[in-house]
Order: structure tokens, then sequence, then C-alpha cells
């Protein structure tokens, strides 16, 4: 195999369940938007109700559509689905009993036709913006909001089963707008409650807040990040430090190996030049496959059990590793990254060689890189397996 990304699902389900113990009486929700962070939507969210998460959280109608379609019922899990348009599909998210966040009347609009039009009621989490400026209610829309929401609830037409809002920077401790947020927050639940909503769940926590914020946990936390074992607070902690262990192995094989004389360039550009004769290695994976091309010269790879650095500039599908007087063979492995428990790099030492997060170094791994599955079970039995 080229290369292949190694998805420990024994390893996510520990995640979960390190993470439902810091959260008391409040459920988990596993996230598993954009490929569950590109390890794979379906058995990830699979493994994640195992260890005993009760709501799966997605972006787009397209991805809840597709946890439906892979089996995952409403008695098995609810699914929140939060990024919506005025073309998506509506009905058939509202037939498939996909709990929707409402952010406007817009939106509440949208849903009222749709149940119109399949004769079944909607599950809604109305979303107020508290301050990170994206999706939901402003202060001064919210009353008028909850208004609309409670009327329709009153009549039949949809079920107010949310109230909910997001940080803007839950991972920096001590920032002004974290208890801002938590101030306004309530104030908007307090809004909900007057006019007679009672949702099923409030929540606000992401994995730092999940993490570092036990006072904004309420009745559900969102963990995202976290339950793919990487730390979304890497500045006051490792993932050790919380019980969490990463999931994804990215590696590869080599795919060639040769001897050049010193001053010989490598590469597009020929940004670098070996220093002296020396052994190249060439990796076959780049940026078509999600290595970032800012890793050029930067990027941290294992092989041969040292940490080598990629040379010169990373192309579409291959990179070069300057080896030195160390030798090799076509076939050995090469780990760009994965728990650290060899001496490889991790996600998190990527992201700082790329000068980004890690959460952008594991969702970019693209969709020709196989994933295999190890740590199934026999609910969830893709160990050994190569799904997308």
């Amino acid at each position: 195999m080229r290369a292949e990304a190694v998805v420990d699902l024994a390893a996510l389900r520990g995640n979960i369940r390190a993470l439902r113990a810091r959260t008391g009486p409040a459920d988990v929700m596993s996230v598993v938007k954009a490929d569950a962070y590109g390890h794979g939507m379906v058995p990830c969210a699979r493994a994640a109700l195992e260890a005993g998460a009760t709501w799966l959280g997605t972006a787009t109608p397209d991805e809840a559509l597709a946890l439906r379609a892979a089996g995952i019922t409403a008695e098995q899990a609810r699914v929140l689905c939060w990024l919506w348009t005025p073309d998506a599909p509506w009905e058939r998210t509202v037939e498939a009993g996909i709990d929707i966040s409402v952010s406007g009347g817009w939106a509440l609009d949208r849903v009222l036709a749709a149940v119109r039009a399949t004769g079944r009621s909607a599950r809604i989490h109305l979303k107020a913006d508290t301050g990170l400026g994206r999706n939901g209610a402003q202060p001064h829309d919210w009353p008028e909001l909850v208004a609309a929401a409670r009327a329709a609830e009153a009549e039949g037409l949809v079920a107010v089963t949310g109230l909910w809002s997001h940080f803007a920077c839950a991972d920096e401790p001590g920032h002004p707008s974290v208890p801002a947020q938590l101030t306004r927050f309530r104030e908007a639940l307090a809004v909900a409650e007057a006019a007679g909503l009672r949702p099923e769940v409030r929540h606000l926590a992401n994995s730092p807040a999940t993490l570092l914020l036990p006072e904004s946990h309420f009745d559900l936390v969102r963990t995202g990040l976290a339950q793919y074992g990487l730390s979304p607070v890497p500045e006051v902690g490792g993932p050790d430090d919380y019980g969490l262990r990463p999931v994804m192995t990215l590696q590869a094989q080599l795919a060639s190996v040769k001897q050049v004389p010193a001053g010989h360039g490598v590469s597009y550009g020929h940004s670098y030049t070996t220093p002296t004769d020396t052994t190249l290695a060439l990796v076959p994976l780049g940026y078509a496959d999600g290595v970032p091309r800012h890793a050029s010269s930067t990027g941290p790879v294992l092989i041969g059990g040292k940490w080598r650095t990629v040379a010169g500039r990373v192309a579409m599908d291959q990179f070069v590793v300057d080896l030195g007087g160390d030798r090799a063979e076509v076939g050995d492995t090469v780990v760009l990254f994965g728990p650290g428990d060899r001496g490889e790099p991790t996600a998190e030492d990527w992201a700082r060689a790329c000068g980004t997060i890690s959460y952008e170094i594991i969702t970019r791994i693209g969709a020709r890189v196989p994933r295999r599955y190890v740590g199934g079970s026999a609910a969830d039995p893709v160990e050994g397996g190569g799904d997308g």
C-alpha cells in the first residue's frame, strides 16, 4: 500500500470514556462532521456510541443524512445538523428525524414549510449568538425567534429540543469573552424559559470548554478534536494530561532511495540542495493527499527510528527526505504522525512546523489515502477494513 491512515477505534472509545468522566451528568455529543475530522464518519460514529456518546454532531445536512443511511437510527442516537442554506434538503432531513439548528426566522420558515410538506413535526435547536459572530440569533433578535418557535411548538409543528451557542475563545484560558459568553447564554436561556420553552438539552461547551470549563457543561457537551485524541489547548496540556490518545497514524512506504552528490537540487525550485554526498528518500504523499505545502523544509517524519525533515518543497504527490549518511530501502515505512509511542511526530508537531493547528492537519488528509481501522468490536466489525 502506497500510504494509509490507520484509525484506532479502541483509542477513540477510550477518549470518549475519558471525556464522559469529566462531564458529570452532562451527555456527550460526538462531533463527526468533516468525515469525523478525516477519520471516517460512520466507523467513528459507531465507536463513539459504543463508548457512551448519545448524540452525533454534523455540519451539513448531507452528513446527517449519511448517518441515517448507514443505519444509525433515531433510537440509537440523536443527530444535530447546524449549517443550513435556503436550498438545503429540509424535507428529507425532517423525515429522517434529524435535529435542525435554527439561527433565524428564515430558517424556521423553511422548517415549517418542510413540516407542512411532509406532515411530520420537526425537532429544532435554537442557536443564540453569544459573541462568536457566526451563526445564531443576536440578542436583539432572540426574543422574536423564541416567540415564533414557541408558537410553532404550541401548534404541534415543532419540538424545541435544544438551546445552544458556541464559544469563540474557550481555548484561551482567561480570555474575557469566555465569562461574557457564559453570561449571555444564561440570559438567552432565561428568555426562552420565560417564553415557555423546556428543551431536552442546553449546550455550549466544545472540546476546550469540556476540558477546562465545567461551569459550561449544562446538559450536553460537544466533543470534536478531543475525542480524536488531540489536545485543543496544547499550551495548557497535551493529550496525556487529559487521558486522551491520538486516534490516527499517517504512514507510507518509501517509493525511492538513491545516492546523490553534494550540491544536488531537491524538488521544485531547488529551495534545498544537498550539503554533502547523501541519501535521498522519496515519500509518496503530497499536498493532493493533504500534506501541507507549508511543510516544505519543515515537516517532521520518522524513518528508521530517527526524526527527519522534509527536504525542499512538498509537491502534489510526493516529497523528499535527506537521510544523510543513513541507509534505507524502498518499501521501508515512513511515519508522518501518530500517537508518538514509537518516537514518531504527532499531529501537533506537524501543526507547529506548519504554523497552523492540529485540527487542520488531520482533517485535510485526502480521500485517496485509504483508512484502515483497528481496534474494532463485534458491534463495529471494521478491523482491518479500508473504509473511506
